[in-house]
């Protein structure tokens, strides 16, 4: 169980939201790692490892022409995965990882390259003004190693949007909550 994990757990809780996860690359990964943690079935909804590219399309509903034009290591394709799964498995958010943790590059992309996508509620009744958020990433190390920082980056990626989002008051009140000053 990691702090990151640890704190997406407990930002979700306080907020009463829940979490879809669509992964490749990490292969169950980043769902491993929230589930690890404690009382993690408050705000955890469930995960799609879509690792055949096909199945993007079938379960996560990724555009069929965008994936054959551009294959699935692709930002687009990330943002596609994460708002999929979060439909898919009616979550207030979805977080979807796509890339290449080698040992060979794959749809014309090098071995470490990575997408991560956080996708959450959008509009002004959610409070959120973007809705979703792509980060590109260019890893190195081996192929464990490029999957690990995967589950780690789209984890910081949700923590920036869950905290982005908190007003003052709700960060007070979640401090509060959890034993701060």
């Amino acid at each position: 169980m990691s702090a990151p994990a640890t704190d997406v757990v407990r930002l979700l809780t306080v907020r009463g939201e829940t979490l879809a996860v669509a992964e490749s690359l990490t292969g169950g990964l980043v769902a491993a790692e929230i589930t690890s943690v404690p009382g993690a079935s408050k705000a955890f909804r469930g995960s799609v490892t879509a690792y055949a590219t096909s199945l993007k399309h079938e379960l996560l509903g990724v555009d069929a022409d965008l994936l054959a034009a551009r294959g699935a290591v692709d930002a687009q394709v990330a943002a596609q995965m994460a708002a999929g799964v979060r439909r898919a498995l009616g979550a207030d958010w979805g977080i979807a990882t796509t890339g290449v943790a080698g040992p060979d590059a794959q749809d014309g992309q090098p071995v470490g390259t990575v997408f991560v996508a956080v996708e959450g509620p959008s509009g002004p009744d959610a409070g959120s003004a973007s809705g979703g958020k792509v980060e590109a990433l260019r890893l190195n190390g081996s192929r464990a190693e490029i999957r690990r920082e995967s589950v780690r980056s789209v984890l910081a990626v949700l923590l920036r949007e869950l905290a982005g989002e908190q007003t003052g008051n709700e960060r007070a009140q979640d401090t509060e909550q959890n034993g701060g000053f």
